[in-house]
């Protein structure tokens, strides 16, 4: 089944739209929500996976959510979904005390076609970096990811960036 003729992504979308109505005992109801939606997909689809990862993961459960992530990349998922998937899978692997995993795998997103979600990547990236110890270059990340948002002081605060990483400093 073709996911754009059925309206597919419009109805996940709206799944979606209605997470922070569900508390912790309901969540498996959202679970359920996005199993149903899932199963109308091919069943090799990789988008499958990551909706149920991403499922788990909203509702507490990165533990579940990993090897959901992994195999949505495995089928082949890309485009925007394989970048959300990065980031998301590196912050569930932070999350269970594995972040070194996290940097391997969103320090290649650095140099990836830059989208909207560049500074996710960055965001994500600082807290598997200070997860290991490495502070000073995740803070370096977020400030260069928030100094082009900023009213003034963009220059500024681009160079403090680099100077948190430049050896001496």
């Amino acid at each position: 089944m073709s996911t754009e003729n059925s309206g597919w992504e419009e109805r996940i979308a709206a799944a979606w739209a209605t997470i922070d109505e569900y508390d912790e005992a309901t969540a498996g109801d959202f679970r359920a929500l996005v199993d149903a939606l899932v199963a109308e997909l091919p069943e090799s689809s990789p988008v499958g996976p990551f909706e149920r990862a991403s499922a788990f993961d909203s509702t507490g459960h990165s533990d579940k959510a990993v090897p959901l992530y992994q195999e949505a990349l495995r089928r082949g998922l890309t485009g925007y979904r394989a970048r959300r998937t990065k980031i998301q899978l590196a912050s569930s692997l932070r999350n269970m005390g594995r972040p070194q995993e996290g940097v391997a795998l969103l320090e290649p997103e650095l140099t990836a076609p830059s989208d909207e979600l560049d500074d996710a990547v960055r965001a994500a990236l600082a807290l598997c970096l200070s997860s290991l110890g490495r502070d000073r270059e995740g803070l370096s990340l977020v400030l260069g990811a928030l100094a082009p948002h900023l009213p003034r002081y963009q220059r500024s605060m681009g160079n403090y960036a680099r100077a948190l990483v430049q050896s001496g400093q």
